[in-house]
């Protein structure tokens, strides 16, 4: 997994670099520019610019990532490149370590300029290969204003690939929209450890590629006391060795799916068969009497147990009892596709999530069950997975979707640690919240995916992964993980335009496969 820092973990990983270990600013700031020029000097040929004369454009302003800019462009020109530095302050009011290495830069042979003349800076920006943004790090606060904010102008004007430093100027680092213009770049390479900023929607759009840069700091000290992380494929693929020879259908698991009403049987059968594409060794769907036999010549692989109905044929107040009964010699259960929001149908759930002594994954209209009875899920007596929308999450709080947006990621820690829970809040980069206060920000999935059913393929696949008896954390963070590359699979098989949530099933043996090391 990789580190994820808001702005001020960063400052505090900078100052314990410098008072604690010893480690002085302006090598922490050669460091990183010295890094960033090898990562520039690698992905020339990629960004259509040669390996040798390139003509790279280093935009700079005062402060830290200033200063990382006239590192970059000292050990472009040591690597054969052709830099140019363009400041968008006065030489005056560079200070502090920048100050020392914007001294270096001019003993390296190297004038910064100075654009005061739009038509001669939008003009030397257009000639370049390539541009370097050094305009604004991760201490910058509102929208750029001034010479930065023109500078930025000309930057995206210019038609020329952007490589940003830390951040793209005008990106909060912490996330949200920017407050005014920002760069859009092709690469970010960010300094000792991922910016909020740069994986979460929307601002992980301007960043590009992003690499992360190591400025010399040991990574047992990077990643202390951090809390947020970003998912890696090796994160997932541990979890699913190469399956023994001696296995059976009884070595993985056996889910019980609660899912489906009256008009809503393709609920279910999409959860049924995402569980079943998802390795688990049976399955049993149980549904409304009346739609069992629907249900059954949906999904032929899996079982189907008919349940006590209301006369709207959801599940009635008597199906409670027989759930538990079923649910007694199964590894997992999963309920709320397509179950509809009769008042019965909801005690059913509340008092599943209360009672059942089985990990329990909950979804779509399980979770408007659990709008205003959240305390039920603190003393649980085995895990709770949540699998909510936006919207979902917000109705589960009596809040407004634009409160639980404005923070992705702290909305799902508080709920996670509130209610001992483990959640994913969905949308793009869907967010992972456990109980112990860690978030994770899961990187696959796309638009496409945005349409009715994926989320019951979701609970599929998190109920088969509970079944095969992976912990909650790690069943939640690989079941969002691989439907999100499953998703991307089908995307790039049919487009993000005609995608279907039948699509996203279909395509998760690939992602099982794009893991490695014969998982499965």
């Amino acid at each position: 997994m990789l580190e994820v820092f808001t702005a001020e973990e960063m400052r505090r990983l900078d100052r314990r670099a410098i008072t604690e270990l010893g480690i002085p600013g302006a090598v922490l700031m050669e460091n990183a520019g010295h890094g960033a020029a090898d990562a520039i000097v690698a992905a020339l040929p990629a960004l259509g610019a040669p390996r040798r004369g390139a003509r790279v454009v280093i935009v700079c302003s005062k402060g830290g990532n200033g200063g990382d800019g006239f590192v970059v462009a000292r050990w472009l020109k040591r690597y054969g490149a052709r830099p140019s530095v363009l400041l968008a302050c006065a030489p005056a009011e560079i200070g502090g370590d920048a100050g020392l290495k914007l001294e270096e830069l001019r003993r390296s042979g190297i004038r910064p300029r100075r654009f005061e003349d739009d038509r001669a800076t939008a003009a030397a920006l257009t000639r370049a290969h390539l541009v370097v943004d050094a305009l604004l790090g991760t201490g910058s606060r509102g929208a750029p204003e001034g010479p930065v904010a023109r500078a930025i102008e000309l930057i995206n004007a210019s038609g020329r690939p952007v490589v940003a430093l830390d951040i793209p100027s005008g990106m909060s680092a912490d996330g949200g929209a920017p407050a005014g213009v920002a760069i859009r770049a092709a690469m970010t390479l960010t300094f000792a450890g991922l910016k909020r900023g740069l994986v979460t929607a929307p601002d992980d759009e301007l960043a590009g590629r992003v690499t992360v840069i190591p400025i010399g700091v040991p990574e047992a000290e990077v990643a202390r006391g951090v809390t947020t992380f970003l998912i890696e494929t090796r994160d997932v693929a541990r979890h699913f060795p190469r399956r023994r020879r001696e296995a059976h259908k009884g070595t993985y698991g056996h889910l019980l799916l609660v899912a489906g009403s009256l008009g809503k049987t393709g609920a279910a059968a999409l959860g049924a068969a995402a569980a079943m594409r998802s390795g688990s060794g049976l399955v049993t769907v149980a549904t409304p009497m009346s739609q069992q036999p629907v249900v059954a010549s949906l999904v032929l692989e899996a079982m189907t147990e008919p349940l006590p109905e209301t006369p709207a044929r959801t599940l009635a107040l008597k199906a409670r009892e027989v759930i538990a009964e079923l649910a007694a010699p199964r590894d997992a259960v999963a309920i709320g596709p397509g179950i509809g929001i009769d008042e019965e149908t909801q005690q059913v759930v509340r008092s599943l999530a209360r009672e059942l002594r089985k990990p329990l994954a909950v979804d779509a209209d399980g979770l408007t069950a659990l709008a205003g009875h959240l305390e039920l899920l603190r003393d649980a007596p085995a895990a709770r997975c949540l699998t909510p929308h936006p919207g979902e999450m917000a109705r589960m709080l009596s809040a407004r979707v634009d409160d639980v947006q404005r923070d992705r990621i702290e909305s799902t820690r508080e709920f996670a640690t509130r209610y001992r829970v483990h959640i994913v809040l969905k949308g793009a980069r869907s967010v992972i919240g456990a109980p112990d206060g860690r978030v994770f920000v899961n990187p696959t999935g796309n638009p496409g995916m945005a349409s009715g059913g994926t989320g019951d393929v979701l609970t599929g696949m998190l109920g088969a992964f509970l079944a095969r008896g992976l912990e909650p954390g790690a069943a939640l963070l690989s079941s969002v993980y691989l439907h999100g590359s499953a998703g991307d699979i089908a995307a790039e098989r049919v487009g993000e335009e005609a995608l279907i949530a039948r699509d996203v099933v279909a395509a998760i043996p690939e992602a099982f496969k794009r893991l490695g090391g014969g998982a499965g």
